[in-house]
């Protein structure tokens, strides 16, 4: 899941549960979603009194899960048990299901990646004559191309759309370096050169990135400053272009704030002025916008060497080969994706429409059109450089992640030799990749086979 973690707190490490043994497929996330009874009745034969089941790796922590079920889902004609699942035990369920032969999930909502996996396992259903009836949504098509999954036939339909932005405390513009313009864009060594200005002007370091266990780091280096700076990702691991990367990373370090090894969200140090300014996912920004919504400015992530990389999170709607009525089944899909219910989608937990036109709704606070013009200035940049989530990992997306961290962690952090640090983590980053036989993935060029690290 990406963006929807739980806040600190009640919750184990991903390190500490490796630690323990317990593996990747459980140690994403052992929070909210998790542990929460909604996550007993995942296991046991789900539904009840006739609910259509959900099953879904978005929208997990208790509050958006009960959002989706107090608002978006509220005008729904019918009973949907919504369960929302780390994705090894999302896999697992499918994969038992499927092995059975008979099954209790109607719907099962996902990351590009998550589809990805089971359509490799062939358990979804062909959704071909639900696209066309839902011609009218206006999807983008880039996105209707994603959802075939490698194939002539779509697999799932889009449902919501999320990425990440920059923003920054008002105050931090009276110091932002000349000729830096967020709304015509800046770059990497912008960024830089305003975290310092700001130091030097308030004495403290005040650049901010989620660094903690639950804060989504690695998306920054995987989606964002990799492909901008080397223009690939898995095959450019540790390339010259990928040295020069680092290097501006431990430069930048120099003038973050300290905590941000305990940041998971964005949001709480800018709202105290610990941190002038921050990148994050949008669900992790928007409380910060919408409370003081001209107190902040939200702007397009930088530009680098090879472009503006940023990552492109598409979320959809499946129907497991299982599902005891396809038909009540599409009904929830062609409910989920009208218009009316992905504005209230989009006013209530942040996610956008996976519209060609963002056309939002005018009640919509500030905060979420302050960072759909964000996102739209971000797509729109000639520069841009879309990549996507991992494909294809399963339940080692949590192992992939950890190798990313794992180099930040040794190069910025514990200060060690940048080309060591990457030529021991390219094997292991390779080993999660043979494991899974994942092939490359944007910004990568296609594979015929497991992809390679370069």
């Amino acid at each position: 899941m990406d963006g929807r973690q739980p806040r600190p707190g009640s919750r184990v490490s991903r390190r500490d549960v490796l630690r323990l043994g317990v593996g990747t497929a459980g140690a994403a996330m052992l929070g909210a979603a998790g542990c929460a009874p909604n996550a007993n009745k995942a296991t046991g034969g789900g539904g009840g009194g006739g609910a259509l089941v959900f099953l879904s790796t978005q929208l997990r922590p208790v509050e958006e899960a009960e959002k989706m079920r107090q608002k978006i889902l509220a005008d729904y004609g019918g009973k949907v048990d919504f369960l929302g699942e780390d994705a090894g035990p999302f896999h697992d369920r499918i994969e038992a299901e499927a092995r059975a032969g008979k099954g209790t999930v109607g719907v099962i909502g996902g990351e590009h990646g998550d589809m990805a996996t089971l359509a490799a396992q062939d358990r979804l259903m062909d959704l071909s004559d639900l696209t066309q009836q839902l011609a009218d949504r206006g999807f983008n098509e880039d996105y209707l191309e994603l959802a075939k999954l490698g194939g002539d036939k779509p697999l799932y339909i889009p449902w919501m759309q999320a990425s990440y932005v920059m923003v920054a405390r008002k105050e931090a513009l009276d110091v932002a370096p000349a000729g830096l313009d967020t709304k015509q864009g800046v770059t990497y060594e912008q960024v830089t050169a305003w975290a310092k200005a700001i130091a030097d002007k308030e004495k403290s370091k005040r650049f901010g990135l989620p660094l903690a266990d639950d804060g989504l780091v690695h998306r920054f280096l995987q989606g964002f400053t990799y492909p901008s700076y080397t223009g690939g990702l898995n095959t450019t691991f540790k390339s010259a272009d990928a040295t020069s990367m680092w290097g501006w990373l431990k430069s930048t370090w120099a003038y973050a704030n300290p905590q941000s090894t305990s940041y998971a969200f964005m949001q709480e140090p800018l709202q105290g002025g610990e941190v002038w300014l921050a990148w994050d996912h949008v669900a992790r920004m928007i409380e910060a916008l919408r409370g003081n919504p001209e107190g902040f400015v939200a702007f397009a992530c930088p530009v680098g060497p090879k472009g503006l990389g940023y990552l492109a999170v598409l979320n959809g709607l499946a129907i497991p080969k299982t599902a005891p009525n396809p038909d009540e089944s599409k009904k929830l899909i062609t409910y989920l994706t009208d218009p009316k219910t992905m504005a209230v989608t989009a006013r209530e937990v942040g996610f956008f429409p996976p519209t060609k036109s963002q056309e939002l709704p005018t009640d919509v606070d500030e905060g979420i059109k302050a960072e759909a013009a964000a996102l739209a200035s971000q797509a729109g940049n000639p520069k841009a450089l879309t990549s996507l989530l991992p494909v294809g990992l399963g339940d080692k997306s949590g192992a992939y992640n950890d190798v990313f961290r794992s180099v930040l962690e040794s190069i910025v952090l514990k200060g060690k030799p940048v080309g060591q640090v990457l030529d021991a983590e390219a094997k292991t980053l390779q080993g999660v990749l043979d494991q899974t036989k994942a092939k490359c993935w944007k910004p990568d060029p296609e594979s015929s086979g497991t992809c390679k690290v370069g």
